[in-house]
Order: structure tokens, then sequence, then C-alpha cells
């Protein structure tokens, strides 16, 4: 099987703070990696550089053999490269099933030619994406509020919504930054579920969390960062037992 993700040499500086030192990362597919590390580490502008938010200065990124480094967000997207966000960024507006159909991968309606000329094909469209913004919500145990607006909606569910937008493009590779924050009861263990059962279908995961044990329980790897920099890699009960970075993790 092709590793999903294959980072190479990745650097970025602005001016002169370095937020990413020739990172070398892979993530293969039906694997879960975490990266773990203190704030300012590197974690969040690496999920950056690879999604595209920002561009690297060297480097190379890869998923599934298709080199992605020059090609821009959606382009990223639609080779199957989905993630989440620390702030969320649903539309407390909108519904639940809404937030979703935002999600999909490549929706015709976007294009104004296709808009205009093709009519029945949005139509269609439009009806099997519901369809599979429904069963996305089936299987993520959020069907009983597919009707309410984000904003009537728990935190920790939104989290979770979160995370069944990013499925609704059918990733290839899932950037999860920072899923549990400030989540507990159900949605911790709904998210926990959903994320084994992405890494079990051949997904390759990719998880920024500061919850330790989240990322103990459910990655196959742990890699910790400092500075732009990926210090180690394995076990990661191995890399919180190291008292080298327990230090740099918890200061001293």
């Amino acid at each position: 099987m092709l590793a999903g993700l294959e980072v190479t040499n990745l650097s970025k500086r602005f001016g002169g703070i370095v937020v990413a030192d020739a990172i070398d990362l892979t993530v293969p597919s039906g694997r879960i990696v975490g990266l773990i590390g203190p704030n300012g580490a590197g974690k969040t502008s690496f999920f950056n550089l690879v999604s595209g938010v920002v561009p690297p200065d060297a480097g190379r990124i890869v998923l599934d053999g298709k080199n992605m480094t020059d090609l821009k967000m959606p382009q990223r997207a639609r080779l199957g490269l989905a993630r989440t966000w620390q702030n969320l960024r649903l539309f407390p507006s909108l519904s639940v099933l809404d937030n979703l159909l935002i999600g999909a991968r490549d929706y015709p309606g976007e294009r104004l030619a296709t808009l205009v000329f093709q009519p029945g094909r949005i139509r269609r469209t439009g009806k099997a994406e519901r369809l599979k913004a429904l069963e996305v919500l089936e299987r993520t145990g959020l069907a009983g509020i597919a009707d309410t607006e984000i904003a009537n909606v728990p935190f920790g569910q939104q989290k979770l919504i979160g995370v069944a937008r990013a499925l609704m493009n059918d990733p290839r590779c899932l950037l999860l930054d920072e899923p549990m924050a400030g989540v507990e009861g159900h949605a911790y263990r709904a998210i926990q579920k959903v994320v084994r059962g992405l890494a079990e279908s051949g997904v390759a995961v990719c998880v920024v969390e500061h919850n330790v044990a989240f990322i103990r329980d459910l990655c196959d790897e742990g890699v910790f960062m400092f500075a732009g920099k990926v210090l180690a890699r394995g076990d990661v009960e191995s890399l919180v037992a190291d008292p080298r970075l327990t230090e740099l993790y918890f200061g001293t």
C-alpha cells in the first residue's frame, strides 16, 4: 500500500522565526500518527503547510504518490486531503446538515457555467450529496440533530461535526487539529470511534492534540515536535516517559 502522506524537508520561516525546520514525516495509509509538543512547537504550522494555507519555502508534499507541493488548497482537497480546525469554522446560522453539504469535495454548483447551463446536473448532485451527508451523520451519531442550527449545538458535538464535515471530502488523508480540546463524555468517545474507523478503512490520519491520553490510546505512532523540528518519533508511551522531552513539553 502506498504511504498516504509523505513530507520531505518541509521548511518555512517568517522573518527570523522558523516554524518548520526541514521536517521529514510520513503518515502511512491506515495508520494514525499523533503530533505532540508544547505550544509554539510548529504543529499547526505543519498542518497549514501541508493543507496549503501557506506555501513552504522548501520541501515536498506528496499524497498517495501525487506531488501537492505547488497546488492550492482546493486542488489538494480534490486529491483527498481534508483537515479540521482549532476554531471549528462552522456556520452558526446554518443547520448541521447544511454545514456538512458545504464540505463536499467537488460540488458542480461552484462553477458559474455549470450553474447556468447544466441545472439538471446540479439537482442530481445535490440530491446525491444530501444522501451522503445523511449517511455521514448516521455514521457519526449526529443524525438526530441534522436540522439543528449550529448555534444551538453543544461545543463537544460541534467538534464532532467538524470531523463529520471533513468526511464529506472522502479523505485519503485527514489532519485533525486539536479535536479533543474542550470535549468529554459521549462526543469524546464518538470522535475516538470515528477516527479508528477511518484508519481501519485505509485513511492516513495525523492528529495534533495536547490530550496525551487521547494520543496514547488512539495513535499507532507519536512524533514529538519542538521549535519547528521533529525531535523524536516512536511509541507514544516511550515519548511521554522520556525525561528530556517531558522537560521540553512542561518546562522546568
